[in-house]
């Protein structure tokens, strides 16, 4: 079997999936508002290693998150690793498990039942996600248009990048209001 890309799902023959791979993606998705919480705390608590973060450097902690990272967003969402995670704007659902690699919406060949039109047997990624924001109290961020995905990310931790972006924000706003 080829090496998974993020185009071909892990476990797959080139049409089919393993039900394996999207019975717990499923159940992600339908508890979107207790991970989003989850989610929450653990960006939390990242940001409040960010100083730690910065004094051994981001590049020194990246392989070690990433396979932390990998793990445990691998085993609950089916995840490819591209870099750029928009789990907190689309439902508890990734994007990059369309078929399609669509990443702001369904295409126009959805099934009546819901599923894809590229891999009947599957939920369409959009629906789920779709169902899955209407549980989070940030629901409404699914209505985000997504910048397309930047592949020199692929393989690198969305955590720290996160991260970095939020105490960037966090102390240019700490700046601003010190500034007479």
């Amino acid at each position: 079997m080829p090496v998974p890309s993020a185009y071909e799902p892990a476990g797959t023959g080139p049409v089919r999936r393993a039900r394996s791979a999207f019975t717990i993606r499923l159940w992600a998705v339908r508890h979107a508002g207790f991970l989003e919480k989850v989610y929450t705390l653990l960006a939390d608590l990242f940001l409040g290693l960010h100083p730690l973060w910065k004094a051994v450097g981001y590049q020194r902690v990246e392989k070690p998150v990433v396979l932390v990272e990998r793990t445990v967003k691998a085993f609950v969402f089916d995840c490819r690793m591209c870099g750029e995670c928009a789990l907190s704007k689309t439902g508890m659902s990734c994007p990059m498990n369309c078929p399609k690699g669509l990443r702001n919406g369904p295409c126009g060949g959805v099934r009546a039942n819901g599923n894809c039109e590229v891999e009947p047997d599957m939920p369409c990624v959009w629906v789920e996600g779709w169902q899955g924001s209407r549980q989070m109290a940030g629901g409404e961020a699914i209505h985000t248009v997504q910048p397309p995905v930047d592949h020199s990310l692929r393989g690198t931790s969305s955590w720290l990048r996160v991260t970095a972006r939020a105490a960037a924000a966090r102390d240019a706003a700490n700046s601003e209001e010190a500034a007479p």
